[in-house]
C-alpha cells in the first residue's frame, strides 16, 4: 500500500485554524505521509513573523467533521490532549481532508509509522539505546551479591514472549527451575528482580498471578524460587495488585493467589488498584470535566470526584509506599503482582524505586528506570496507548496506566521539588511521546516486537533528544540520598494541571516577565539594609514570604543559582519556580 493512495486532497488554501489558548490563524493546509502542516498567510508587507504547525496524524485520536455548504469544519482532538479546528473551504475538500487524517491516522502496521522513515540530522542509527545499561545494572547487582545471578534463559524469548532477553534471578535456582515456574504463571511471567536495596540487601521481585486454579495447584520449583530469596530467617511480603476478593475470584479462570502453606515466611498484603476499563473510563471523565466550560464551582468539583482520577493517584502512591516501607523499615523482601503483571505491578514497582533510590531522581537514571521496569519488563504500550481520551471506537485493551505513573512522579516532585533532577516537562513530553512519537522508544508490546521488527537497527531512540534538552532539568535540584516519603492526605494530592495543554501555554506565557520580577525582589532584599525584624534577620523577599524559616535557609542557597540557569532555560515556568518554594 502507498501512502498517495490515502491522501485524497493534498493542500488546501484559505484554511482557518483555531485552538483553546491561541489567537485563530489562517493559513495553507497540506498532508503527507506522516504530517499535518498548517502554514499561516504573510499578512501587510510579509514581514510579520509565519505560525507553523506541525501535528503528527498519528496523534490524532478523533475526528469530527460538521459540514455548511459552501464549507465544512474539522475538530481534532489529539491523544495529547490538544483540540485543533480548521475551518476549510469547500465541502469536498473538507471530506477529503477528513478521510485522509482517519486513514493515516489508524494504520495498523507498526512498520508504516514516522519512526520508521524519521531521520534526524547528526545521529547514528543503532545508538542510544540503553538494553546494555540495563545488562550492566543487573550484572553489578550479581557481582556485588552473590546471591543473584544474570539469565540468559529467555534469549530466544522461548520461554515468557514478555520478558526481556535476560533477566536476574536468585542464583541457587538452576534454568531448568526456572522453566518450571513460569509454566506455573500467567503469561509465563516467573518472579524477577526488581530492585536490590542495597542499604539493607532487601529485593523486590515481580511476576504475574500463580496458576492455582479451582484445584489448587502447587509448583515446587515456584515455592523453590521464593523460598530462595529469603534466606538466614528472613521474611517476606506478597504485594496483590488486587482486592482479596478479587484474587480469590481469580481461581474460577484459573488463576488466583499463593497459599501460605505452600511459601512459608511470605505474608500477603492486598492493595486494590484500578487497570484497563475502569481506569480509562476515569481518565475520559477527567479530561470531559476538565473540558466542561461551566463557570459552576460544585459543578466542576462533582465532576472531578466523580472521575476518581485523584484517588487512582492515592492508591498508587499508597501501594508504592507500602512496597517501600517493606523493604526501608520492615527490611523485608517483596514480591509484587497482580494478574498479569504488565500494568499495576510495574506502577507500583517503578514508584517504590523513585520513593527509595535517589539515582533513580536523576534525568539518566529515571530514563534506566523506565527501560528496566516499563519498557524491557513488558508493558504493552501498543496496545494501552492505542487512543486516549478522545477516541469514538469502542474500548478495547486502552489504558492510562503509564499516564498514571507519570502522574504520581509529578506529585512527588511537586511535594519534594529539590530531590528530582528532572521537572514537569519532561515529564510532559513522556506524556505525548508514549501515544505519538517520532521516536520508537515505546513502540510495540514488549522486547520480542521490538526484535522482530529490528527496531533498534532501523529507528532512533528518545533518550539521546532527552538528554540534550535542558529544558527537562530541575535547577532547582540538591541531591538527596535519603528515601522521600509522599503525603496521601487529599488535601496533599492535587490535580495535575501541567497534561491540559491550554494550562500549558497559558502558564508559560508571561512567565519570563514574572520571572524578572521574583529576580527583582530577591535582588531588593539583598540590597536592603534597613528590612531588619526583631531578632536581627531580614524579613523574606516577598514570593518567598510563606516559606518558614529553616525552608527558607535551604532556598536562599540556591535561589541565586536558580536565577542563573533560568537564563540557559528560556523555558522555565515561574509557576514551577514559586511551587518548588512551597507557595
Amino acid at each position: 500500500m502507498e501512502f498517495a493512495e490515502l491522501i485524497k486532497t493534498t493542500k488546501v488554501d484559505d484554511v482557518v485554524l483555531s485552538c483553546p489558548g491561541l489567537q485563530t490563524i489562517r493559513g495553507t493546509l497540506a498532508i503527507t505521509s506522516h504530517h499535518l502542516l498548517f502554514s499561516s498567510q504573510a499578512e501587510g508587507n510579509g514581514e510579520q513573523r509565519r505560525t507553523e504547525l506541525w501535528l503528527l496524524i498519528r496523534n490524532v485520536d478523533a475526528i469530527e467533521k460538521r459540514l455548511a455548504n459552501p464549507s465544512g469544519t474539522i475538530t481534532l482532538k489529539c491523544k495529547d490532549l490538544k483540540i485543533l479546528r480548521l475551518e476549510i473551504p469547500g465541502m469536498e475538500e473538507c471530506l477529503n481532508i477528513a478521510n485522509s487524517i482517519e486513514a493515516l491516522s489508524s494504520l495498523e502496521s507498526v512498520m508504516m509509522t514516522y519512526p520508521f522513515f524519521y531521520r534526524p540530522q547528526n545521529t547514528t542509527l543503532g545508538t542510544g539505546w540503553l538494553t546494555h545499561i540495563t545488562e550492566q545494572y543487573y550484572k553489578q547487582i550479581a557481582t556485588d551479591t552473590g546471591a543473584w545471578r544474570l539469565s540468559s534463559i529467555n534469549a530466544d524469548f522461548g520461554v515468557c514472549p514478555s520478558y526481556p532477553p535476560f533477566v536476574i534471578v536468585p542464583a541457587r535456582l538452576d534454568d531448568e527451575a526456572l522453566q518450571k515456574s513460569a509454566r506455573f504463571r500467567q503469561g509465563r511471567r516467573f518472579p524477577v528482580l526488581s530492585y536490590y536495596h542495597k542499604k539493607n540487601g532487601t529485593a523486590m521481585l515481580r511476576s504475574s498471578q500463580p496458576l492455582v486454579g479451582p484445584n489448587r495447584k502447587r509448583c515446587h520449583e515456584d515455592e523453590l524460587l521464593l523460598a530462595a530469596v529469603l534466606e538466614g530467617g528472613e521474611r517476606g511480603f506478597i504485594l496483590d495488585t488486587r482486592s482479596l476478593q478479587a484474587a480469590k475470584q481469580a481461581r474460577v479462570m484459573g488463576g488466583g493467589l499463593e497459599h501460605r502453606s505452600c511459601y512459608p515466611g511470605w505474608k500477603r498484603l492486598h492493595r486494590a488498584l484500578e487497570r484497563g476499563r475502569s481506569l480509562q473510563e476515569s481518565f475520559i471523565k477527567l479530561v470531559e470535566a476538565c473540558n466542561d466550560l461551566s463557570p459552576h464551582m460544585d459543578r466542576w468539583l462533582s465532576r472531578l470526584e466523580a472521575s476518581k482520577w485523584l484517588s487512582h493517584v492515592k492508591e498508587a502512591l499508597n501501594a508504592a509506599c507500602l512496597a517501600a516501607q517493606c523493604l526501608e523499615r520492615e527490611e523485608a523482601c517483596v514480591l509484587v503482582h497482580g494478574a498479569e503483571g504488565k500494568d499495576a505491578t510495574l506502577l507500583v514497582t517503578a514508584l517504590a524505586q523513585v520513593i527509595l533510590d535517589p539515582a533513580c531522581r536523576t534525568l539518566v537514571g529515571f530514563q534506566g528506570l523506565l527501560e528496566r521496569e516499563w519498557i524491557q519488563a513488558g508493558h504493552p504500550f501498543q496496545l494501552r496507548c492505542a487512543h486516549s481520551a478522545y477516541a469514538h471506537t469502542r474500548l478495547k485493551q486502552e489504558a492510562p496506566t503509564f499516564l498514571l505513573f507519570l502522574d504520581c512522579v509529578w506529585q512527588l516532585g511537586r511535594q519534594f521539588p529539590f530531590s528530582l533532577a528532572f521537572n514537569e516537562h519532561l515529564l510532559l513530553a513522556l506524556f505525548e511521546h508514549c501515544y505519538a512519537s517520532p521516536y520508537s522508544t515505546f513502540l510495540g508490546n514488549n522486547e520480542k516486537e521490538r526484535r522482530l521488527c529490528e527496531m533498534r537497527e532501523k529507528t532512533h531512540c528518545l533518550w539521546p533528544w532527552i538528554n540534550h534538552v535542558e529544558k527537562f532539568l530541575n535547577p532547582l535540584y540538591v541531591y538527596n540520598p535519603l528515601a522521600i516519603w509522599p503525603s496521601v492526605e487529599p488535601q496533599s494530592l492535587v490535580l495535575w494541571q501541567g497534561v491540559d495543554t491550554f494550562q500549558r501555554l497559558s502558564a508559560c506565557s508571561d512567565s519570563p516577565k514574572q520571572l524578572a520580577q521574583a529576580e527583582a525582589e530577591y535582588e531588593l532584599w539583598i540590597s536592603s539594609e534597613t528590612s531588619q525584624t526583631n531578632n536581627n534577620k531580614k524579613e523574606k523577599p516577598h514570593f518567598c514570604k510563606n516559606l518558614h524559616q529553616h525552608e527558607f535557609a535551604k532556598a536562599e542557597a540556591i535561589i541565586p543559582e536558580i536565577f542563573k540557569r533560568a537564563g540557559r532555560y528560556p523555558n522555565i515556568c515561574i509557576a514551577e519556580f514559586r511551587r518548588a518554594l512551597a507557595l
